[in-house]
Order: C-alpha cells, then sequence, then structure tokens
C-alpha cells in the first residue's frame, strides 16, 4: 500500500466522524492536557521551595511544617492524576464507547414511560458512576489523609455517610429529575424556561433548608456556650447588624482534623457555624477576625453575587440545552443512537465540563476579589494582625502550602495565595477599637 492509498483511507475515515465528535475530542484533549500539565507545574513548583519556608512566615511556620505541607500537597495532586485519567477514559467509554446507548437500551426493553425511563437512566448512571468512583475516596480518606494524621473517619461512618447521601440524594434528587423531564417532554419550546424558575426556586428552598434540615443529618450541631467566645461574636454581629438564627459549633472532629468556619442558610434562617477544631486552633481575637471574614462576605453582598452568577449560568446553559437536543450530531457527535430529552439533559451534564474548564482562570479570579475584599471588611472591624495570625494557623494546622505554582493557584484555587493575601492583610489600615 502506497502514501496515495494511506491517505485516502484516512481521508474516508476522517469523513465518516462527526464534525462535533473531532470538537469534543479536541476541547477533551486540550482540558485533559492543560489538567496534566498543571499537575506537573504545581508539584515542581512546590518541590522547588520545599527547603525553606517562605520570608513572611520564617517566624511563624517552622520547616519541619512547611515541609509536611508540601509533602501532603504534592502526594494529593501526584494522585488527583489518577482519578483525573480515569475520569477521562470513563467519559469516553459512556460517550463514543457507547456506554449510554447500553444502558438506555436495558432500560428501554422494561417499556417503562419516557419520563420514567429517563428517571432510572438518569438513576442508573449515577449509581454506577458512584461505585466507580468508591474506590478513590475510600483511598484519599484512609490512606492519604491518614498518612499526614488528619483523617478521623472510622469506616463506621465512612459507610453510613454514603448511606444517608445516598437516601438525600433519592429523597431530594429523584423528584426533581422527575419534573425537570416532564417539563422538557410536556411543556413546549419554553420547557427550558419554565425549568430554570424550577431550579432557581429549588435552590433557594435548599439554601433555606439545609442548615436546619439536612447538615444535621451528617453532623451534631451545638449552639455555642455562652461565655467570653459568644460575648464577643454577639457584640461583632451587633457591630456589622448581621441577624442569624444562632451561633453553633459542628463536630468537625468527628471525620477531620481540619478546621471551618461558614455561614449557611438564608433568610432568618441563617446560622453562623464553626468547626470544633478551628474552636481549638484560634484563640478569641483570631477567632473574632474570621468570623469578620465571613461577615464581610454577607456585607458586600458576596453570597447575592455568587446566587446571582450560578442563575444566570444556569439559564444560559438550559438555552444552549434547549437548542443542541433538536439537533442529530449533538447525540450522534457523541455516540448516542437514539435522541431523547433525559439522553440530551445527561450528555450536556457529562460534557459541559469540558468546554469549560478553561474558564476556571475567570471564576477564581472573582472569588480572590471576594475573598480580598472580606479580608478589608475584617480589617476594619478588627485588628487586621489577628486574622494575619488566624490564617497563618490554619495554613499551619491544615497543611496547606504556602507555595502554589502560581498559574495552577489561577485555575484551582478560589483563595489567593498564602503570600499574597498576607502581604494584602498587612497593608490595611490598622482598626481602632
Amino acid at each position: 500500500m502506497d502514501n496515495t492509498d494511506t491517505a485516502h483511507i484516512l481521508k474516508v475515515s476522517m469523513s465518516n466522524f462527526p464534525t462535533f465528535t473531532l470538537f469534543f475530542l479536541f476541547m477533551l484533549a486540550v482540558s485533559s492536557l492543560t489538567r496534566l500539565w498543571l499537575s506537573f507545574r504545581q508539584i515542581k513548583h512546590i518541590q522547588q521551595h520545599r527547603a525553606t519556608v517562605p520570608e513572611a512566615f520564617a517566624d511563624k511556620i517552622s520547616l519541619q511544617d512547611h515541609q509536611k505541607a508540601a509533602d501532603y500537597t504534592t502526594t494529593k495532586v501526584r494522585f488527583g492524576r489518577w482519578p483525573m485519567v480515569y475520569e477521562i477514559v470513563l467519559l469516553l467509554i459512556w460517550t463514543l464507547g457507547g456506554g449510554l446507548n447500553w444502558l438506555d437500551q436495558l432500560v428501554s426493553a422494561q417499556n417503562y414511560s419516557p419520563i420514567l425511563t429517563g428517571v432510572v437512566v438518569i438513576l442508573g448512571y449515577v449509581l454506577i458512576s458512584a461505585l466507580l468512583d468508591l474506590p478513590f475516596s475510600i483511598y484519599s480518606t484512609f490512606v492519604i489523609e491518614q498518612r499526614f494524621g488528619f483523617n478521623r473517619t472510622t469506616a463506621k461512618t465512612f459507610v453510613v455517610d454514603i448511606l444517608k447521601g445516598g437516601a438525600l440524594a433519592l429523597v431530594i434528587g429523584l423528584p426533581l429529575i422527575y419534573i425537570v423531564l416532564m417539563l422538557m417532554e410536556q411543556a413546549g419550546d419554553a420547557w427550558w424556561l419554565y425549568t430554570w424558575l424550577v431550579l432557581t426556586g429549588f435552590s433557594v428552598l435548599m439554601m433555606w433548608a439545609y442548615p436546619t434540615w439536612i447538615a444535621p443529618v451528617f453532623n451534631k450541631f451545638e449552639p455555642l456556650e455562652e461565655g467570653d467566645t459568644l460575648q464577643r461574636i454577639k457584640q461583632l454581629l451587633a457591630r456589622c447588624g448581621f441577624n442569624s438564627n444562632g451561633v453553633f459549633v459542628i463536630d468537625g472532629s468527628k471525620r477531620s482534623s481540619h478546621g471551618n468556619a461558614y455561614f449557611s442558610g438564608f433568610g432568618k434562617n441563617k446560622r453562623i457555624v464553626f468547626f470544633d477544631t478551628l474552636l481549638n486552633m484560634l484563640d478569641d481575637d483570631q477567632l473574632e477576625a474570621v468570623l469578620a471574614h465571613e461577615l464581610g462576605h454577607f456585607k458586600k453582598k458576596h453570597i447575592i453575587q455568587g446566587m446571582l452568577i450560578s442563575f444566570s449560568t444556569t439559564f444560559i446553559g438550559l438555552a444552549i440545552l434547549a437548542w443542541l437536543m433538536k439537533t442529530d450530531w449533538f447525540y450522534t457527535g457523541l455516540g448516542v443512537n437514539n435522541a431523547s430529552t433525559y439522553m440530551a439533559l445527561l450528555l450536556f451534564t457529562l460534557v459541559t465540563p469540558v468546554f469549560t474548564f478553561l474558564l476556571g482562570p475567570v471564576m477564581s479570579l472573582f472569588s480572590r476579589k471576594n475573598e480580598f475584599e472580606a479580608d478589608a471588611f475584617a480589617a476594619e472591624q478588627t485588628n487586621a494582625q489577628h486574622l494575619v495570625q488566624a490564617l497563618v494557623g490554619l495554613y499551619r494546622e491544615n497543611a496547606s502550602t504556602l507555595t502554589p505554582d502560581p498559574l495552577y493557584s489561577a485555575f484551582y484555587d478560589s483563595h489567593p495565595p498564602a503570600p499574597v493575601r498576607i502581604s494584602h492583610l498587612k497593608a490595611q489600615p490598622q482598626h481602632q477599637g
């Protein structure tokens, strides 16, 4: 066979390959190779700075703690390549490999109604995917987190969490999927608008219900006991004009020694939540500063902004899906033979991350802007140095690297790198209180 024959065969083969398939494979290759490249950059950058604590932290974090953070981060990044490659292979199997076709045919043979068929197909995909991902979750929890002294999850807790999460997903998720598919089937061309309204309302409802009805399924929440700490928190809340439905302590130490604090809820159902591990890490000055930072997100309307962005992207996504589901090439280009509303929804959910991965730095940039604004607000309400001390303590106790690769961080980190954030805080005017 000469070169002319080879070129002809290649040309014929490519002509039988849908254009959208080629575009999908190209974007998958770009996003996957970028992710791998970023992981190598991150590891190389951290290892290059492993031997020396950054000058800004030299008197606060020991070399031993700095190297532990470096090793912990590189271990997680190295391990993360395996589920990433696995995820890519599974995506290709589900789509071009015929996995979704097989699942669709298996369920369709039962002669359910179109909507019920869609619900069962989506549920089947979710269950299979969860089972296939389980080994990675087990390794991460019981090997990596255990090796670095963070894991406190028992095998019993791990299994119970899975069962509780699965039960909640069935109780909450199945009715929502049914409603969405019913709208897609029966609401006409405007289905996507009605679906957007349903999903928006559902999101708001979940934000309201989460602290009272969902979170307690997994953790115990106890009101913060009376004392100086609670009094200082109440005074800070009064200064900031923030009303909450209580200040609670969550038993985070049941699963991990990592510390955290967060707001949850919506409207009058807002809660302030501290991990018990965080209370053990920080003194009252530092705890007040951390809370002031979280209040900064509220006062600067970052929560509302985040909701609006989420609702807007959902609106755009559904509008795109409404267009795609009417085209044959969307299905055939992704290896699906029979077009259906549920298959359009499932395919769109599967492949959207491939096409949006490169937008990561834009979202990170927006998130970092919010973090700087919240830090500035905290510096107005408390002593900025207390927040610096709190952050340094959290970096040390959580083994967060002080030297991330800038490009890797731009893609993956919602918070500014430690040196940048600390420098920004030190430049803030001192609170006069």
